[in-house]
């Protein structure tokens, strides 16, 4: 496991996500202050906001002033983000797995009583603790 490597990627998916939140900001405020401008980025940026980086280099030889706009907010998203960000992935991940690991727990543990099957061994295994007590 390649803990630097992991850590990259991780951090290039957040970079790119924290463009896409970037993006929506921009594309609502221009939605109300030019809408037209707001149809054409909404059109430019369909099925290339997945990478975040590509997507800026792209928006820059097209509308530099939006791309340096989308950068702007994007900064402040990850400045306004970063202090709370690594606590609350941690707890994030530390919730999800303690509620997955319940929830397949119940699921082992459950017995079905539709199936004809598992009742005659609960039935076998009544009678057989019945005996034992009896005994």
């Amino acid at each position: 496991m390649n803990l630097k490597q992991i850590a990259k990627d991780t951090a290039k998916t957040i970079q790119s996500y924290l463009t896409y939140q970037a993006l929506r900001t921009v594309l609502a405020q221009l939605g109300e202050t030019n809408p037209p401008l707001a149809i054409w980025l909404h059109n430019f940026s369909a099925g290339k906001i997945q990478d975040g980086e590509s997507y800026i280099a792209q928006l820059l030889k097209e509308k530099p002033d939006l791309a340096l706009r989308i950068m702007t907010v994007r900064e402040h998203l990850a400045e306004e983000i970063a202090d709370f960000l690594p606590e609350m992935v941690r707890t994030g991940i530390q919730q999800g797995n303690m509620e997955q690991r319940r929830q397949h727990l119940e699921r082992i543990t459950q017995i079905d009583t539709s199936d004809p099957s598992l009742q005659s061994e609960q039935q076998t295994s009544s009678d057989t603790n019945l005996d034992n007590l009896s005994s």
